[in-house]
């Protein structure tokens, strides 16, 4: 088994740290994946990681993570509320995942409250700041050991 995690971030998180700073916080998507390759590295681990703004590019990092992952962090943004096919792509791969979300989606817009993702992940953070992602890599170093 392999000894790497996947970090995949969907569409507007390459604009952390000026997008809505009193939701998303001034944390920067280097940052983000800082805190995640650390908290690899901490277990281990590599961590490799993937923005895109497009549906198709995060569908084949998926695909790819079958590979050589032994399991997959992901933070869909508004995917999370729309795509069956990055659902599709997660439960096909079968790859144990967790699911993160910076903010309290639940204490926001009625249509964030809806996730394609959880009812399939092995774990979901929400609410948790960009800590949540550290917190996402140990559980699956700690789940895979």
């Amino acid at each position: 088994m392999s000894n790497r995690i996947l970090l995949v971030n969907g569409p507007n998180l390459n604009l952390l740290g000026t997008r809505e700073p009193a939701i998303y916080g001034t944390a920067t998507l280097a940052d983000v994946e800082r805190i995640a390759r650390d908290a690899a590295q901490e277990a281990g681990w590599d961590l490799r990681a993937v923005q895109s703004n497009h549906e198709g590019v995060l569908i084949d990092a998926i695909h790819t993570a079958r590979e050589d992952c032994a399991g997959i962090v992901i933070n869909a943004g508004a995917y999370t509320h729309t795509s069956i096919a990055i659902r599709d792509a997660l439960h096909g791969v079968a790859l144990p995942f967790v699911e993160v979300h910076i903010s309290n989606v639940h204490a926001r817009e009625d249509f964030r409250h809806t996730s394609y993702l959880s009812d399939i992940a092995a774990c979901v953070i929400v609410g948790a700041g960009v800590a949540g992602y550290a917190d996402a890599v140990r559980h699956l170093t700690r789940s895979s050991a």
